[in-house]
């Protein structure tokens, strides 16, 4: 691989494949580098170090739900639609991932927890997300609340169990999607409520 162009896409593919193959613990710099084929400190013009390195392999994962979010967003419905859509995307993108690779998703999992930083800025780009869609409901009338920021914090929370890793394991449970759905309502009636 002497001819190796190196990326930062290319560093970002192979850290993934490595931390894989030997674990989070065990791989270091040296072993994405000699996976490439080129020395470890080629790999110190793009990032830092491990840490670094690590982050930035979890930013592009992380970062791979805005996707199919993003693309609800721009859909011209009402809010009440568009939310539940948004959710339902949600939801459906970190259950694929875990269906797809249990092991890569359990793997990602943890570098998020060890990754310090990166769930909280993740976390706020999505109840950005959805306070951009909650305001469009207060301003269309749908929503009744007053803070948009306030009720996406709500629904955030509330639907926790449906799209945090935490909870994976009851992902595929027989009630899981009429749950889901029971909880969707309950938020849709509280964002209508007439006061």
């Amino acid at each position: 691989m002497a001819d190796v162009v190196l990326t930062k896409d290319l560093i970002l593919d192979t850290a993934e494949t490595v931390f894989r193959k030997f674990g989070l613990a065990k791989t270091n710099i040296s072993d994405i580098a000699r996976a490439i084929g080129v020395s470890h400190a080629a790999l110190y013009k793009y990032f830092d170090g491990k840490a670094a390195l690590r982050q930035a392999v979890v930013e592009r994962w992380m970062h791979g739900v805005f996707d199919s979010l993003n693309i609800v967003l721009v859909d011209e419905l009402p809010a009440e639609q568009k939310l539940y859509r948004w959710l339902s995307s949600l939801r459906d993108f970190k259950r694929e991932r875990a269906r797809k690779d249990p092991e890569l998703f359990a793997m990602y999992t943890a570098l998020v927890a060890e990754t310090e930083g990166v769930l909280i800025a993740h976390t706020e780009n999505l109840l950005d997300q959805l306070a951009l869609i909650i305001q469009e409901g207060i301003a269309s009338g749908e929503f009744t609340c007053t803070d948009a920021r306030e009720a996406a914090n709500t629904v955030f929370i509330a639907t926790t169990r449906f799209h945090h890793a935490a909870h994976s394991s009851e992902w595929e449970a027989p009630n899981s999607d009429s749950q889901f759905e029971a909880i969707c309502q309950i938020l849709f009636n509280g964002l209508s409520k007439k006061t």
